[in-house]
């Protein structure tokens, strides 16, 4: 990737180091191949491919963030197909839905695929967030559920060796976009849903904060470095910025904190599950 030119400015070092991007190949090819190998999930594997081409063509374009949501509705549409449950599962209830619960699963899908693409940025976070997802997800299902949650746990631990601080590859799109789809049709098939919605919590708060500004928050500035290393929080709302403003803190602890949060809501969902 570097050679090729396909690289991220790591914005929060001092040095502003160009570190290759679209890592997020390694998983799709990583989780893929295992996945066909241990279980019959042709569309599963489909679906989670799609939602990457999707994240290649951000990566190498920058797309803009609604089309980035319009692109992952396309490519997820083949679950139609394929779910056959007509109800939630909320606690110990089941809620009836009719039709109407295809279309709840395919906007969770979706959703789930974004929000784990915007609270991003910072070495380690994205795939250590779905890393911890993942295994919460592997603890909670059983027979195929479970093996596509291991494989996703542990190939995102791999990418983790080389992703966590200081970073040396970025995961970029590709790899948000596809881990964040393939989290919320693990929690479909798993009948997961709401211990899975638990643990993106933090997601929710990120994205419902930007949406105050539009999500056009990197035109009204970043977070800054001081030359301690401390983040400065960006001038527009953001969950991240929030725990900045509790307390000053730099990347790594950042990302400790985050991981640590989410961890909780993963002991959480489970006793709630």
């Amino acid at each position: 990737m570097k050679k090729a030119g396909i690289v991220g400015i790591d914005v929060h070092k001092l040095d502003k180091r160009e570190v290759p991007e679209m890592g997020g190949l390694a998983l799709l090819l990583s989780i893929s191949l295992v996945a066909l190998a241990l279980v019959r999930a042709d569309w599963v594997v489909s679906i989670f491919l799609l939602v990457g081409l999707v994240g290649i063509l951000d990566d190498l374009v920058n797309l803009r963030q609604s089309h980035k949501v319009i692109l992952t509705f396309f490519s997820t549409s083949p679950l139609l197909f394929y779910i056959k449950r007509n109800y939630i599962t909320i606690l110990a209830l089941k809620i009836k839905l009719g039709i109407i619960a295809l279309l709840v699963f395919w906007l969770y899908i979706v959703v789930s695929a974004n929000l784990v693409n915007m609270l991003a940025g910072f070495n380690g976070l994205e795939v250590g967030t779905s890393s911890i997802i993942f295994l919460v997800i592997a603890l909670l299902s059983e027979g195929d559920v479970r093996k596509l949650a291991l494989v996703a746990f542990f190939a995102s631990l791999g990418f983790l060796y080389w992703n966590r601080y200081p970073a040396r590859i970025f995961p970029g799109d590709t790899g948000t976009l596809s881990l964040g789809a393939l989290i919320g049709i693990l929690a479909i098939l798993g009948e997961l849903e709401f211990p899975v919605a638990i643990m993106l919590i933090p997601h929710t708060i990120d994205f419902l904060l930007k949406a105050r500004v539009r999500f056009k928050g990197k035109s009204l500035g970043r977070t800054r470095v001081l030359e301690d290393g401390t983040l400065v929080p960006p001038p527009y709302p953001s969950f991240l910025g929030m725990l900045m403003r509790v307390k000053p803190m730099k990347e790594w602890e950042l990302v400790l904190t985050v991981l640590f949060l989410e961890a909780c809501l993963g002991i959480l969902a489970i006793l709630l599950a």
